[in-house]
């Protein structure tokens, strides 16, 4: 199977079609157009614009305090770095509160850039947001398992879907989210074998983070494949490429490598 990086700019049914082939998905987050660029020349498919940027950019101690406006600057500023790869873009807390502002947030968003737009969780009000972007031809992922912006409801950022009323439910929400109109789903910090079963079943692509080697791609925060301080704990999915990659550049394409061959993530970077 091929699993190289193709040539042509990623789109949203190339997703799909990688799956199809069996190539896995390399993401990486990015905030401006520097990194950006490199990311793009070096064979990320999809660099992802997380409201990741509170705690690794503003130095928050969570995503909750990043607004629209705040997502709409960095996308801006990633999408004139990028000419291959697909610019996801995160809708941060609260912006998803009512369809009606999730259109208006995710509009905002790819007028400044975004190929698609992420959001967290599959409750009622996420569903109905998936259901009314998806019908107004807005690309839609969504983010189950661990999600951020539920820090306060989770108490702390803990593995998902441990007892099997938890797993239960993801693999629900899994079905469901696709079924609303996703067309990629980001697992973070699941078991493994959930999040091998969930990706299994799934009728769209999954990226893990923190979620076992089995799904079709895989994400990390920049800041995090790169072995910098963040000013948070490490998380036992993170690698350092930069320790082997030699340089940035190096450092993006010995994980996207590893990524396309499955050597990451490796039974160390998981969960069980």
């Amino acid at each position: 199977m091929d699993r190289a990086a193709p040539d042509k700019p990623m789109t949203v049914p190339a997703l799909a079609e990688a799956r199809r082939a069996g190539r896995r998905l390399a993401m990486l987050t990015a905030y401006d157009a520097g990194f950006a660029r490199v990311l793009d020349a070096n064979g990320t498919d999809i660099v992802l614009v997380g409201d990741s940027l509170g705690m690794v950019v503003q130095g928050h101690a969570s995503t909750l305090p990043v607004a629209v406006e705040d997502m709409v600057y960095h996308v801006s500023a990633v999408a004139r770095g990028l000419r291959r790869a697909l610019l996801l873009a995160d809708l941060p807390f609260q912006a998803d509160a009512t369809p009606e502002r999730a259109l208006d947030a995710a509009t905002r968003l790819l007028q400044a850039g975004a190929g698609m737009v992420k959001l967290e969780g599959a409750g009622p009000h996420k569903l109905a947001a998936i259901r009314f972007l998806a019908a107004r031809e807005i690309p839609v992922c969504a983010h189950l398992g661990l999600t951020p912006q539920s820090v306060l409801r989770f108490g702390g950022y803990r593995v998902q879907g441990r007892e099997a009323d938890a797993a239960a439910q993801l693999r629900a929400d899994a079905l469901a989210v696709a079924e609303a109109g996703a067309t990629l789903l980001v697992l973070e910090c699941v078991p493994s074998a959930l999040a091998e079963q969930i990706t299994r079943d799934s009728a769209v692509p999954t990226i893990g983070i923190g979620a076992g080697p089995h799904c079709d791609g895989q994400v990390l925060v920049l800041h995090d494949m790169l072995g910098l301080d963040s000013g948070h704990r490490r998380p036992k999915f993170v690698k350092d490429f930069l320790e082997d990659g030699g340089s940035v550049a190096g450092a993006v394409r010995a994980y996207v490598s590893a990524v396309r061959e499955g050597s990451f993530p490796g039974p160390g970077h998981a969960y069980d």
